[in-house]
């Protein structure tokens, strides 16, 4: 499961991300300001920062500069409108995106996900899962020498499971990612490729399991 750290003076603020981030299937570490971030990620180690600019004993733009020099993670600054100048700043020091204060969860979402899959891209051509090889370049799954070649939104579905293992994921954050943001259809599309998912490996591997949270989504568990 990604962390997702959350810096920010203003209770309501941190209150309003960490809901969405939740929903969307992440844990959410918070601060109030940089100095605590920064203990906060000593204590648990963040995937990504969602900074705020303006905050006591350390502002958003020494954050970064730490946060980019002791972990190198990605970094979203939130500003102001009227402390737009920052983000030049900003991106001299390493950010990797901004938003200006009010903003639409969905547009932080997107930006987290985008973030999240640029800096795995090394890595995730191909995702183990105990026998089980899936294979991003030409969407095939292989297990014991046997490959399955799955339809383009059932393998992008099974890998998005499988790359955040352990990750619940609602069914609107799964059509957002998978389908996307203008898909007019309804969310039983998404259980019935989970549906297929489980049918297609069901006597093929026991390595993974796709499990239901009964109101909230699905996630992948790792067995092995």
């Amino acid at each position: 499961m990604d962390k997702i750290l959350v810096v920010d003076d203003d209770p309501n603020i941190v209150k309003f991300v960490s809901l969405n981030l939740n929903e969307a299937g992440y844990q959410v570490i918070t601060a109030e300001d940089g100095r605590r971030a920064l203990e906060k990620m000593k204590e648990t180690p963040c995937d990504l920062a969602v900074v705020d600019v303006m905050m006591p004993y350390m502002d958003g733009l020494q954050l970064t500069e730490a946060l980019k020099r002791d972990y190198d993670i990605p970094i979203i600054i939130l500003t102001a409108k009227s402390h737009i100048d920052d983000k030049a700043e900003a991106y001299q020091l390493g950010t990797d995106d901004y938003l200006v204060k009010p903003f639409e969860p969905r547009e932080l979402l997107f930006r987290i996900d985008a973030l999240l899959r640029r800096y795995k891209k090394e890595d995730s051509e191909q995702i183990k899962v105990g026998r089980v090889v899936i294979n991003a370049h030409n969407y095939s799954v292989e297990i014991g020498g046997k490959v399955y070649m799955l339809p383009l939104k059932e393998f992008e579905l099974f890998y998005h499971l499988a790359e955040h293992s352990g990750q619940v994921f609602s069914r609107d954050a799964l059509i957002e990612r998978i389908w996307g943001a203008d898909y007019e259809g309804d969310d039983r599309t998404v259980d019935v490729h989970i549906k297929r998912l489980r049918s297609r490996f069901k006597n093929a591997t026991d390595d993974f399991e796709i499990k239901t949270v009964r109101g909230v989504g699905y996630f992948l568990e790792r067995k092995s």
